[in-house]
C-alpha cells in the first residue's frame, strides 16, 4: 500500500526491452534507497512495481507489457522523471490517502493555469471513469493523492501549491501530456455499489 505522499523524483537511466517486458533502470536520490531490498514494492508515476536489483542508487524494475500498456510506463524514455513513493510501512503516517498502486486509467492534461503562487491542471479521463469524480473527491494523479477542485463532464481539475510542485514533477508537465489515475477506492466501491441496485439509471 502507499499514501499517495510522494517522496520525491527519479530519472529513468536505462530502459532494456525483450518481448513483453521491459526493465527500467531508475537512478533515486541516495537517500531514499537506504534499506531497500530485491522484491520491495516501489511507486513509480503511481505504478507499483518490485525492485529486482540494486546498484548503489539505481533500481531496477520489471514492468510487464500489461502495465506499460494501461500505463503510462510505455511512454518512458532514459532522461525522464518520475514521482517516487516506496511502500507504507506499519505505523507510518497517512497524509494522503490509501492507494494501491494499481492504475485504473489514464488522463490527458486539457489546460494549464498558473496564477501566482500556484498552478492549476485541468485533466481529462475517459468517459466510462467519470462517474467517480466528485468536487473534493481524492484522486491519485501519477502517485500523488490530490483533493479534485471542479468536474465538469469527464474533466477535472486539481489546485497544487509550491511544496507540491517543489516535490513532484507536476511543474514539468505539458498540455497535452498523459498521467495515471488511480481512483480512490472508498469512492469507487460506493458507486459501484450504487450502480448494481439501479441508483445510476437516469429518471424516468
Amino acid at each position: 500500500m502507499f499514501t499517495g505522499i510522494v517522496q520525491g523524483i527519479a530519472s529513468v537511466e536505462e530502459l532494456t526491452s525483450k518481448p513483453g517486458l521491459t526493465t527500467l533502470s531508475v537512478r533515486f536520490p541516495a537517500e531514499r534507497v537506504e534499506k531497500v531490498s530485491i522484491g520491495a514494492s516501489v511507486a513509480l508515476n503511481g505504478t507499483c512495481l518490485t525492485v529486482t536489483r540494486q546498484e548503489a542508487d539505481c533500481l531496477s524494475f520489471d514492468a510487464m507489457q500489461e502495465t506499460l500498456s494501461r500505463t503510462t510506463l510505455g511512454g518512458l524514455k532514459p532522461g525522464d522523471r518520475v514521482n517516487f513513493e516506496r511502500a507504507a510501512r506499519i505505523g507510518d503516517e497517512i497524509g494522503g490517502h490509501l492507494l494501491s498502486g494499481h492504475i485504473h486509467t489514464t488522463a490527458r492534461i486539457v489546460d494549464i493555469q498558473t496564477p501566482e503562487n500556484n498552478r492549476t491542471l485541468t485533466f481529462e479521463v475517459p468517459r466510462d471513469w467519470a462517474k467517480y469524480l466528485f468536487p473534493k473527491g481524492y484522486i491519485a494523479v501519477n502517485g500523488a493523492s490530490l483533493t479534485i477542485g471542479e468536474v465538469t463532464d469527464s474533466r477535472f481539475n486539481v489546485h497544487l501549491i509550491p511544496e507540491t510542485l517543489r516535490a513532484t514533477t507536476f511543474g514539468e508537465l505539458a498540455t497535452g501530456d498523459e498521467v495515471n489515475i488511480e481512483i480512490d477506492s472508498q469512492t469507487q466501491t460506493i458507486v459501484d455499489t450504487l450502480a448494481r441496485m439501479g441508483y445510476d439509471r437516469p429518471p424516468s
